[in-house]
């Protein structure tokens, strides 16, 4: 029975849809067994009948073919190889599996290479919400990789031939193409492989704009320093340097006037210091939406975060629809120009967005140029290093984990005083100066303890000299600590990690001191003319 089960083929042939017959298997699974090496191909999609017997006999159900061995596998592929099956996957594949199957076959290291992370269809609904498509209206994603973004716009209403993309990677291109062509009937010589950032000037001097350019940009994408600063300079994106920013401001540039940008990207691009230049020319156009989808992408720990635009000047009174978690609130789109480094922070409300306003509109300094800065000891080997008693020598040092506000537990870690063993060691006059600020680096909160003991430190931890006059350090520790301050931080940067950058932007009250002396919050707040609420909330003083 098996032979003329198989008696069209050479005996030493199956195809890949028979073998996951033969063996109970999908064909998924046979393709995750051919890239881990267990079956043998003979090119043409066809496998190795004796790899397959000998797979049975010696390795299924004798080996452990869980899901860590194929990840494993993920770390490389050979994308030229894969660009071959592109052709049999398009005919043994259901057309609505195909690009979710491709986007698993790619390697996490051409992910991360490529900054590769395909939009689910939930979300592209989701952006196009309350938008309406005409069919002669254009459409354009300039990083369509398999045409997710392109399907969903010809489904609102945009036809086929008005449909436009751009991808680097051919094996992506060629699905968007065959997945248009399946669900719609059209074979679109619009989607083309090629890099956007050298294309769009060429449709720029060519009058070629679009009504609607939506996409998920590369995020991240690895690319050499000296091409970004290139790009970056032709399309005016100052330091923001990354490939997000780059996309979006060229993508604006063939932007019909009143068109409308839906970018699909990064939580950082909306409250991280290097991205300031992008998001002030994101302000200079009307911002109707920003939406959060919290971490859609697995193994991704960054929540992807979405903003539309639209191309037309931004007025005082022109109002952006926040949406996180669920919950959504209106903001008046010029309440961002306020922010330090034009922070876009959505979610917070008009009312939070008031008071912070409050607070820096009160004659202030800040910690940039204002204060020393170190990182605490890189050993390079906590394991060689680090002992958890302290042997004839060592010296105590601390984690951020010991510390607490205004509090830092007894030493549990002790190193050697050979620093020079160390990786990275900050001068030492840093560690032993009369008093200094250390504060935890992985955390939500702000957390500083006032150093008078000159203690050492892992990098863990951070360490702030202040060389404000008027202030003393154990001041500046209790006004960073206080509840109002770690509200500012929180509804400014929304961040599990204390960056210096931020730190450096929050407003220090020197007026208030020389006023009130020693620090104390509620002094503090009636100085800012603010309440605290029974709740916890705050409100400004009317």
């Amino acid at each position: 029975m098996e032979l003329d089960f198989f008696s069209q083929f050479n005996d030493e042939d199956l195809s890949i849809s028979q073998a996951a017959t033969k063996m109970n298997v999908s064909t998924a699974t046979i393709r995750n067994w051919i890239k881990t090496g267990y079956l043998n191909t003979r090119g043409k999609g066809l496998i190795s009948k004796r790899s397959v017997e000998l797979f049975q006999s010696e390795i299924a159900g004798k080996e452990k073919l869980h899901s860590r061995a194929n990840k494993s596998q993920l770390d490389k592929h050979d994308h030229t190889q894969l660009s071959l099956s592109i052709p049999s996957l398009i005919s043994e594949i259901r057309i609505d599996d195909l690009s979710d199957y491709y986007e698993r076959t790619l390697s996490n290291s051409y992910r991360n290479q490529e900054g590769i992370y395909y939009t689910p269809s939930n979300i592209i609904q989701d952006m196009f919400k309350g938008i309406t498509f005409h069919n002669d209206q254009t459409f354009l994603d300039p990083c369509c990789g398999t045409g997710n973004f392109l399907i969903e716009a010809i489904r609102n209403g945009v036809h086929p031939k008005n449909i436009y993309g751009f991808d680097t990677d051919p094996n992506a291109v060629m699905i968007a193409r065959e997945r248009i062509k399946h669900l719609f009937g059209y074979d679109s010589t619009n989607i083309k492989v090629g890099n956007f950032l050298e294309i769009y000037r060429k449709l720029e001097l060519q009058n070629d704009f679009f009504d609607f350019v939506f996409t998920n940009p590369p995020w991240g994408k690895k690319i050499l320093k000296s091409e970004k600063e290139y790009y970056s300079k032709l399309l005016n994106c100052g330091k923001s340097i990354d490939t997000t920013s780059l996309f979006l401001s060229a993508s604006l540039k063939v932007l019909n006037s009143n068109g409308l940008l839906g970018f699909l990207i990064q939580e950082a691009f909306f409250n991280i210091s290097t991205f300031e230049n992008i998001r002030m020319i994101s302000l200079e156009k009307t911002i109707p939406r920003i939406i959060d989808y919290d971490r859609p992408f697995k193994g991704l720990l960054t929540k992807a975060q979405a903003i539309i635009l639209k191309n037309k000047p931004s007025r005082d009174d022109s109002l952006t629809l926040c949406e996180t978690r669920n919950k959504q609130h209106i903001r008046h789109q010029s309440s961002f120009f306020k922010n330090p480094k034009k922070i876009l922070n959505f979610w917070t409300t008009s009312e939070e967005s008031e008071i912070i306003s409050q607070i820096f509109s009160k004659n202030h300094v800040t910690l940039e140029n204002n204060a020393n800065w170190a990182l605490g000891i890189v050993t390079g080997n906590n394991e060689k290093y680090c002992s958890t008693e302290q042997l004839p020598g060592y010296l105590p040092v601390y984690k951020g984990s010991d510390i607490s506000k205004n509090k830092i537990k007894d030493p549990s870690t002790f190193i050697p005083p050979s620093f020079d063993l160390f990786q990275q060691v900050a001068p030492l006059e840093i560690y032993l100066s009369k008093e200094k600020l250390i504060y935890k680096f992985i955390s939500n909160k702000l957390c500083f303890f006032h150093d008078d003991k000159q203690r050492y430190i892992l990098n863990s931890a951070n360490i702030l000299i202040p060389n404000i006059n008027v202030i003393s350090c154990k001041d500046l520790s209790s006004l960073l600590n206080s509840e109002i301050m770690n509200w500012l931080f929180s509804n400014l940067f929304n961040t599990h990690k204390i960056l210096r950058g931020d730190l450096e932007s929050l407003p220090i009250h020197i007026e208030f001191f020389k006023e009130y002396g020693d620090f104390n919050e509620s002094n503090y707040l009636e100085y800012l003319g603010i309440i605290k609420n029974p709740n916890g909330s705050y409100r400004v003083k009317k």
